[in-house]
């Protein structure tokens, strides 16, 4: 079992940044995505982490600006957000895929454990 759980989110301003946490038990060797759903919209990939920390996957929309790590030796993945913009603008969650442990899924379907989110608000 995986219990997953978020924070690091809040209210910024454009070109600010933000630094995201997933804490989880179990997390340690399991690929590790980020999602965000912005209000009326979709759920929608972020960036994810193989299990070996060693490949990292971004959306275009994020590339350049977002970076995924992990520290094994705190079971927490992290999204370093730089040049923050206001589309932004959403819940962003972590998830871990347990199922298919060598892969680098970056569709929501494939994981299995979800956190409950973390809201991530940016003006202009």
């Amino acid at each position: 079992q995986v219990q997953l759980v978020e924070s690091g989110g809040g209210l910024v301003q454009a070109g600010d940044s933000l630094r995201l946490s997933c804490a989880g038990s179990g997390l340690r060797f399991l690929p590790t995505g980020w999602f965000r759903q912005a209000p009326g919209k979709e759920r929608e990939f972020v960036s994810v982490i193989n299990w070996n920390d060693d490949i990292t996957d971004y959306a275009e929309s994020v590339k350049g600006r977002f970076t995924i790590s992990r520290d094994r030796v705190t079971n927490t993945v992290y999204l370093q957000m730089n040049s923050l913009k206001p589309e932004d603008t959403a819940d962003y969650y972590c998830a871990a895929d347990s199922r298919t442990p060598w892969s680098l899924p970056v569709s929501s379907d494939r994981y299995d454990y979800w956190g409950q989110g973390t809201q991530v608000t940016v003006s202009t």
